[in-house]
């Protein structure tokens, strides 16, 4: 937990959170999403180019030392969770059809 500008404790956000706040930016730049609950794993967001449905990957979630960061499925890094139109961006530009 950190503190907010009150001087209270925010409340820790869950990784359902983030992929939802990270879907919601994607749907946005016209992707279309879904969150996964796979049993004994982590949740993702699988993420499809409706223009070429080919074109998809699952996003994951995870809080390292340095906070919380999107992953590709390949596990490497997209961008912080702070930072979501970053990431979404960055979604967005690999899945584009063109």
């Amino acid at each position: 937990m950190t503190p907010d500008d009150t001087g209270t404790a925010a409340p820790a956000r869950s990784r359902l959170e983030y992929l939802e706040e990270l879907g919601a930016a994607l749907v946005a730049l016209g992707m279309r999403v879904r969150v996964t609950l796979p049993s004994g794993q982590a949740p993702s967001l699988h993420v499809m180019n409706p223009e070429a449905s080919a074109l998809a990957e699952n996003i994951l979630v995870e809080e390292g030392a340095d906070g919380w960061w999107y992953w590709w499925s390949w596990a490497e890094r997209i961008a912080p969770a702070a930072e979501v139109t970053v990431a979404a961006d960055r979604v967005a530009r690999v899945l584009a059809a063109n």
